[in-house]
């Protein structure tokens, strides 16, 4: 058997979910495309998609919500400077593209004189770093059921404290299409799953929570037992120590983050602050200052849509981009922001592969996919063992950003109370409170432990949702506002 190059098989893929039962081909892409730049247009695309989405959760032993979707469409955009029209349909025909096509073009007055030559198709170049799977085809009903008992019955065995178990594992195949006025054609078939765990321990009339879990892009064979034993000793140990935590005191203290998911504080903080519209616009704290100092020497910051199987990964962005690996702030210095293709050109710069959109009835924008810090040459040990008074935080839950100020507040939902290097004892009700630019700088020992987060980010902008990917190493931060409750 002769398998095709991965490019091509998934625009094959494309084609035969998005275009041939409703059909469409390539030539009638190119007229909808065609009737747009009939009038004077900057860019125009029009994006298929089609989504089929699977979830099951259990909750005192017995699976409680299955859930099943299957949706698909198409967005018609058209840009012209700053502005942008757009259209959605449910219907993918040719009548409903032309009929999108004639409303959007209407974003500018000027038509051209002449028709618009219909451009010849090229294959956009992409990215191999995931399987081209439906993992809701990857296991059974009964087998996905049966690893939620599996989850429920593991996490009850770890302690007796543990007195509720709720795990939910969800699945999604999402196959893409991208058109663009230049006559770029890409695509791509987008695996993705979650498992998440979450116990409540109670002793002594305290009841207490623990959450863990993971995924990517791959299918659910990835959950094995040892990965599902590691969610569940996660989850577990969180729920117990937070049955031991005091209150938090509060105050200007030293903090140290731990690796992986306490990333989410930098992806909000910092990495927001780096996307391409808001600096476009001078609305970041961050605007104007490529090739400026913004952060202790050591710190570099990357966006990277490359990484194989991660969640905020892409073979291709919802622009027909290829994925890439920017460095946004190296060894202090920044270096650039993310671009989706529109504020690229405005801004005249290259895009980076950072135009999302959560579907086809949303318009793209730049968003992160996988944000992390570099490591340094510090031992995680060494670092908690250098604090005076301090916090460590583990792990984090809510927070929140504002961009034109960079300050943020979060709360840690696993934390440690530290003095003259010794962790004394758990602490609940931590709030970090601070300034993304400014504890950049504060940034005063970094640790070779860069880890990623395990696969459960996903990040909400101007009202979209995306997955993402966050990652650091251990990091102590200087002069951090701790709101507590002692």
């Amino acid at each position: 058997m002769i398998s095709r190059e991965p490019t091509i098989e998934r625009l094959a893929t494309a084609r035969s979910l998005l275009l041939e039962p409703f059909g469409l081909d390539e030539s009638h892409l190119a007229r909808a495309l065609a009737e747009i730049r009939s009038h004077q247009v900057d860019d125009a695309d029009l994006y298929f998609q089609y989504t089929r989405a699977e979830g099951w959760s259990l909750e005192e032993g017995i699976v409680k919500t299955g859930s099943f979707s299957i949706d698909q469409g198409v967005g018609v955009r058209a840009v012209s400077g700053e502005k942008t029209a757009f259209a959605y349909s449910d219907d993918i025909s040719e009548a409903s593209l032309l009929d999108a096509a004639r409303t959007v073009r209407s974003i500018s007055s000027s038509a051209l004189n002449q028709r618009a030559r219909v451009v010849r198709p090229k294959v956009a170049s992409s990215r191999s770093l995931y399987p081209g799977i439906d993992p809701i085809a990857s296991m059974d009903s009964t087998a996905k059921v049966e690893l939620l008992g599996r989850v429920e019955k593991l996490a009850r065995a770890k302690d007796p404290r543990v007195v509720q178990v709720m795990a939910g594992l969800a699945s999604e195949y999402d196959v893409v299409l991208v058109a663009r006025a230049d006559g770029t054609l890409a695509a791509d078939v987008r695996p993705l799953v979650r498992l998440s765990v979450t116990v409540i321990a109670e002793h002594k009339g305290r009841r207490e929570v623990g959450s863990s879990g993971g995924g990517g892009r791959f299918g659910l064979a990835y959950f094995s037992d040892e990965q599902i034993s590691q969610y569940v000793d996660e989850a577990v140990h969180s729920a117990l120590v937070n049955l031991e935590a005091r209150p938090a005191p509060a105050g200007e203290m030293t903090v140290v983050l731990g690796p992986g998911w306490p990333g989410i504080l930098f992806h909000e903080a910092v990495g927001h602050g780096l996307e391409g519209d808001f600096n476009r616009k001078g609305s970041s704290a961050f605007s104007g200052r490529i090739g400026q100092r913004v952060a202790a020497k050591g710190v570099t910051v990357l966006d990277d849509g490359t990484i194989a199987d991660r969640r905020g990964s892409l073979n291709v962005d919802d622009e027909g981009c290829a994925s890439q690996r920017n460095v946004l702030i190296e060894d202090g210095i920044l270096k650039g922001y993310i671009q989706d293709s529109m504020n690229a050109r405005l801004m005249g710069v290259a895009p980076t592969g950072n135009g999302r959109r959560e579907s086809y009835a949303h318009i793209p924008m730049p968003r992160m996919t996988n944000t992390y810090m570099t490591g340094g040459d510090r031992e995680p040990e060494e670092i908690v063992a250098s604090i005076k008074k301090g916090l460590y935080a583990t792990n984090f839950g809510g927070g929140q950003v504002d961009i034109t100020s960079g300050k943020f507040v979060f709360s840690a939902s696993e934390a440690y109370w530290v003095e003259n290097g010794k962790i004394l004892y758990p602490v609940k009700g931590a709030t970090i409170v601070g300034s993304g630019p400014e504890s950049l700088k504060k940034i005063s020992m970094i640790g070779n432990d860069m880890r990623l987060d395990p696969g459960v980010g996903t990040c909400g902008k101007e009202g979209q949702s995306v997955p993402v990917g966050v990652g650091q190493p251990t990091l102590r931060i200087d002069g951090l506002t701790v709101g507590g409750t002692a």
